[in-house]
């Protein structure tokens, strides 16, 4: 073999690497966009539902007011208060 014709394997083996190396990079940044733009949905997605856990809490909490239950007793259930003469006092 001589001389020119391994520089030019020489040359073909680095304009190769040089080629192989753009491509990883094209591909790396390629993926790299694809997965901020799938966190970023990520994000929307857990902001809403942290939005809707708190709705829900608030409707848990006012839908557990004592009032609230006090008032579905009496009108769905007819619950009321004993009187003094229904109560028996236990002693100890």
């Amino acid at each position: 073999m001589t001389a020119r014709m391994t520089q030019v394997i020489a040359l073909a083996l680095i304009v190769g690497g040089l080629i192989a190396s753009a491509i990883g990079g094209i591909y790396a940044k390629h993926e790299t966009r694809k997965l901020f733009t799938e966190l970023q949905r990520l994000n929307v997605e857990r902001d809403r539902m942290e939005v809707e856990w708190g709705q829900w809490q608030l409707e848990q909490s006012t839908l557990a007011t004592y009032g609230r239950v006090e008032r579905l007793a009496r009108e769905k259930m007819s619950m009321r208060p004993p009187v003094a003469t229904e109560m028996t006092l236990l002693e100890p």
